[in-house]
């Protein structure tokens, strides 16, 4: 795993972008072919927004996979990660194949099998994902499920994941926030040749420390990344505040 720390969140968007677009081009360069997993959250607007200005990724020989949605709201919700990932981002580039998850699927356990069969025996480049307040990778909670090798699991909500979503005007109120969603397993996640973190703000400071300076443990999720080579980790100066070796 590596750690960069850039001035600003425009600047450790636009560096994360920077690397996210070589190991696309490369991929396709070597193999006709490139496929990612792309994340949502107000980590990753500046992100996306770079990597999509880049003029020289022939998006039309990639295949998206989605990270994570809630059960049980429609694309048209506010906070669907289908709506955002349009509008954010699919509609600028129209990738060759996008995979995105039904969370309105009235049996999610359906949706998962789905999911998998269309993961089976793929090859993900690069992964592109953010840390939750709580640590968690994807929406995988704490402590989150490090056994499965499922690709896609239906997971549970804690309450410090559904205050994030509060507090970053997803949602209005906590009750409104749902209690499930479908979430790429960290097993699967893990499995990317190359995963990209980006991870700017103050609100992140206290899980970047507990997740990259402490033990590996379901506890903080986002600590197995420690474990992933080709883990590359954006920070700003706010987020890696309380970090000791900056």
């Amino acid at each position: 795993m590596e750690i960069q720390i850039h001035s600003s969140k425009k600047d450790t968007s636009q560096e994360a972008a920077r690397q996210a677009a070589e190991i696309l081009k490369e991929a396709i360069n070597r193999k006709n072919k490139a496929t990612f997993l792309a994340a949502t959250g107000l980590s990753q607007v500046d992100f996306l927004d770079f990597l999509a200005q880049d003029p020289d990724i022939d998006w039309s020989k990639t295949e998206m996979f989605h990270l994570d949605e809630y059960v049980g709201i429609s694309e048209t919700h506010p906070a669907s990660f289908r709506k955002y990932l349009k509008e954010r981002f699919i509609d600028k580039v129209n990738p060759g194949t996008v995979h995105l998850i039904n969370g309105s699927s009235e049996n999610p356990e359906d949706e998962v099998k789905r999911l998998n069969q269309l993961m089976s025996g793929k090859e993900i480049d690069v992964a592109f994902i953010g840390i939750g307040e709580n640590g968690h990778i994807a929406f995988n909670d704490p402590p989150a499920d490090f056994e499965t090798e499922d690709p896609y699991i239906v997971v549970t909500l804690d309450q410090v994941c559904k205050q994030q979503q509060v507090g970053e005007g997803w949602f209005k109120t906590l009750e409104e926030v749902p209690s499930k969603a479908i979430s790429i397993s960290v097993n699967q996640l893990l499995k990317s040749n190359n995963i990209i973190c980006t991870v700017p703000g103050e609100r992140k400071a206290e899980a970047v420390k507990k997740c990259f300076e402490g033990d590996i443990s379901p506890h903080c999720p986002a600590s197995i990344l420690k474990k992933h080579e080709n883990t590359f980790v954006y920070l700003d100066e706010d987020s890696a505040q309380y970090l000791e070796k900056k």
